[in-house]
């Protein structure tokens, strides 16, 4: 409002501004026409000075003097264009155009050399050019005059009217930012305080206008919408933490008790086919507990692989990649980790969601890409984590969609994941002929 008002003031001050050096302008070209009549008028009374001495040399002279009479047409010439600019003057009357155009007819050599004609008419037009000028050079020196009084009025009275409306347009913004300025004060110190509570982890957003009137309102539905969605992303985050963590606890109770019982159940077995008479039979049974134990390694291994606590993220890929190359038709596997990513460290959350990025990853390349080559890379780039899965199989362009009830969940969860730990995901195509790259970035930050 302030502002508004101010520049109201400030426009009506440049309107009177222009007003007043419009009416000035408009004296200036007064005085800038007079000007140049007055030169059209001296230019002209030379010229007709000039022809008046040939006129008096050429009646002395005996005989006819050729450069007497070229001067004189020349004369002329200067005359008649002197007198031409002077026909759209607004300083002459009529009457003196027309005796002054009558005068320029009766010297035109073209007419005949007749130095009676000539001297007849230079008596009457040289009387009248001279009158005329010194008309115009009173009302030059007048002019000038008004022009200089006319000035200093001028500067006087916008000196005055602009410090005026200086003044008033100061006060007027002074008063209206008081006016306005604590209320502006308290919201902007309510939605710092909302700001404040959500980073000390209190998720109570700022109560949301009702109709959005200006940037603070439009401020205040923002930290509103921003403090929801926070509130969400945390909830999940809470959430698989908290699946990862019972995942983790039942994959050690699987380990130390499930795990520790069969193990003792196949000594025994083992210990009874030595000592019975049925051998084949209790071998049977041993390479199919056998076979148990090691399908529920595997399931624990999926629920929560111990690698990963006990080696790192490096090493468990690595361990993973070597399993999946050897099962039968796997594609040729590489794996390379740079240096300083095993000394990263990582949140356990952050570990294991990365973890089961790359486990999906490395499934699609297998399962559905048909891959021949597979290399899997864990870098720093800068100060962030990146992890590159690239195969030559037969490729894809990545379309972001929602997952469909008959699949295609894969790529779907995968970026899921890589949001709940700020990770960004992208495909794009393989540095080989075919196939498809997919990368991993986690800033340093989130890390």
């Amino acid at each position: 409002m302030a502002p508004a008002a101010v520049l109201c003031m400030m426009t009506l001050l440049l309107g009177f501004l222009q007003y007043t050096y419009w009416d000035m302008s408009l004296k200036r070209q007064q005085a800038q026409n007079l000007k140049t009549a007055y030169i059209s008028l001296a230019e002209a009374e030379m010229a007709a000075q000039r022809m008046q001495s040939v006129v008096n040399f050429l009646s002395q002279a005996q005989s006819p003097n050729v450069q007497s009479i070229e001067q004189m047409t020349d004369l002329y010439l200067h005359l008649s264009v002197a007198i031409e600019r002077l026909q759209d003057s607004t300083q002459l009357s009529a009457s003196s155009l027309s005796l002054m155009q009558q005068g320029v007819a009766d010297l035109d050599p073209d007419q005949g050399f007749e130095l009676e004609r000539f001297d007849t008419a230079l008596g009457l037009l040289r009387p009248h050019l001279r009158q005329l000028l010194n008309s115009l050079n009173e009302n030059r020196n007048d002019l000038s005059d008004l022009h200089r009084v006319d000035m200093d009025a001028l500067v006087a009275q916008t000196t005055f009217v602009s410090i005026v409306v200086l003044g008033v347009a100061i006060l007027v913004g002074i008063l209206l930012s008081l006016m306005f300025a604590r209320r502006i004060l308290h919201r902007i110190q309510v939605l710092s305080d909302s700001a404040e509570r959500i980073t000390r982890g209190e998720f109570t957003p700022p109560p949301a206008p009702d109709q959005v009137r200006d940037e603070l309102d439009g401020l205040a539905v923002s930290i509103n919408q921003m403090t929801d969605q926070l509130f969400r992303v945390v909830s999940a985050e809470k959430l698989l933490e908290g699946a990862e963590e019972e995942r983790r606890r039942i994959a050690m109770d699987l380990h130390d008790q499930t795990l520790s019982d069969l193990s003792a159940v196949q000594r025994g077995i083992g210990q009874l086919r030595a000592a019975s008479s049925c051998g084949e039979e209790a071998l049977k049974i041993e390479t199919d507990l056998q076979r148990a134990i090691g399908n529920l390694r595997l399931v624990m291994d999926d629920l929560h692989p111990q690698t990963l606590d006990i080696l790192g993220l490096p090493a468990a890929v690595e361990s993973l990649l070597s399993k999946a190359s050897e099962q039968p038709g796997a594609p040729e596997c590489h794996f390379m980790a740079g240096d300083g990513v095993a000394e990263r460290p990582l949140s356990r959350l952050t570990q294991v969601t990365l973890y089961r990025i790359v486990v999906e990853a490395i499934n699609n390349a297998i399962c559905h890409a048909h891959a021949t080559c597979l290399e899997v890379n864990l870098t720093l780039r800068g100060d962030s984590l990146v992890i590159a899965v690239e195969d030559n199989g037969r490729g894809f362009d990545y379309v972001p969609q929602p997952p469909t009830a008959s699949g295609g969940r894969g790529l779907h969860n995968i970026q899921e994941r890589a949001r709940a730990i700020g990770a960004k995901a992208s495909w794009r195509h393989s540095r080989f002929s075919s196939g498809t790259r997919f990368e991993l970035v986690l800033p340093s930050s989130l890390v």
